[in-house]
């Protein structure tokens, strides 16, 4: 070999090494600048959380994929999920699976199947039964936060306030006939006792966390506490032919709950909140309070200022104006829909605001 000949197969060798070198900082710095994993987030919960009559429905009216859970683009979730989008939580996108599903119990987000009971839509035979909200959400490890608002069902609300609009008829405002009835245990409609009820619902909501512990161990859990629906202070709530917390029904006429039963079921989700903030922080949650935020907006406001509707209140026009409840009919009137005491696109609005402000904090920990 020349030496000429060996010098070129020298600088040949080194142009090699040399692209070589340079093709590896190249593929490092193409795997350091790939899009980080997404912040995947579950929303559970029930009707306060799925929105039911705030939005468009979804899925959308007619669709094949509609389950019975009044899930709707007005909801919480989605307006977190928004805002999520328009500013990632560092730099990660967020990639949202709402289960939320109207009138799920505490058991049925991690226990027990559901059967939905929406009334827009509903199938010849009813509703068929879905999975727990933890197995359709896909928990798994790689679930980075769970956000879970649930617990009036479980009371459960939807017959408390049957029983408070039937105990209130012909009563005089300071009465309390359904806080009487609860606290002895032998209201007509339910027959538990508001102290049974509370342990129940505290060994449910323990059970219920756990389960979900365990099924997303590396998620972080926020639960979603209910807004101030009733005032403290019922005297501002008229209990004439306005009032949002009386009602038509068919066979009953008017019915309203009286001022000393308001002021009971304000005592009744305020235990509920403090339950459920008291055990999610036991287990290492994280809790969020819409009930403070919410004082003077409850549904005895002013249309301007509620952000919860009444029995009957301001809805959708798919969300009916007449609802069967079992024992009784109700009937709204003058283009109300039977809200059944939910929160409208402002509670839902606040709620997000909280909730946007939590899920940021926890993927900072």
């Amino acid at each position: 070999m020349t030496g000429s000949t060996a010098v070129r197969r020298l600088a040949l060798g080194a142009v090699a090494v040399l692209t070589l070198t340079a093709a590896v900082p190249a593929t490092a710095s193409a795997a350091v600048s790939a899009a980080p994993e997404p912040v995947r987030w579950a929303a559970l919960g029930d009707s306060y959380t799925a929105g039911i009559f705030v939005g468009d429905p979804l899925p959308a009216l007619g669709s094949a994929d509609r389950d019975g859970c009044d899930r709707t683009t007005g909801a919480y979730p989605y307006l977190v999920e928004r805002k999520l989008t328009a500013g990632p939580p560092a730099g990660r996108q967020v990639k949202l699976t709402d289960v939320s599903c109207g009138a799920a119990t505490i058991p049925e987000i991690a226990a027990q199947r559901q059967t939905p009971v929406s009334p827009v839509e509903p199938p010849q035979n009813g509703w068929p039964g879905v999975a727990t909200q933890v197995d359709r959400a896909g928990l798994g490890t790689t679930t980075d936060v769970v956000t879970i608002g649930v617990g009036g069902n479980s009371l459960p609300f939807g017959k408390i306030l049957p029983s408070c609009l039937l105990a209130g008829f012909d009563q005089p405002d300071e009465a309390t006939p359904c806080r009487d009835a609860y606290e002895a245990g032998d209201s007509v409609l339910d027959p538990e006792s508001i102290h049974d009820k509370y342990d129940r619902v505290t060994r449910e909501y323990a059970a219920m966390l756990r389960d979900v512990h365990q099924k997303a161990p590396n998620a972080k859990i926020v639960t979603v506490g209910y807004p101030t629906i009733v005032p403290e202070d019922p005297s501002g709530c008229d209990r004439k032919d306005t009032s949002e917390l009386a009602a038509s029904i068919k066979g009953f006429g008017l019915l309203s709950v009286t001022h000393g039963d308001i002021a009971w079921l304000h005592e009744v989700t305020t235990h509920l909140n403090a339950l459920i903030q008291a055990i999610t922080e036991l287990s290492g949650g994280h809790y969020v309070d819409t009930a403070t935020s919410s004082v003077g907006h409850d549904l005895c406001q002013p249309r301007a200022a509620k952000w919860v509707e009444g029995v009957c209140g301001q809805a959708g026009t798919y969300w009916p104006s007449e609802l069967d409840l079992g024992v009784m009919t109700l009937e709204c009137s003058d283009g109300n829909r039977a809200t059944l005491v939910h929160p409208n696109a402002a509670g839902h609005a606040n709620t997000a605001t909280h909730v946007e402000a939590a899920i940021r904090a926890v993927l900072k920990e």
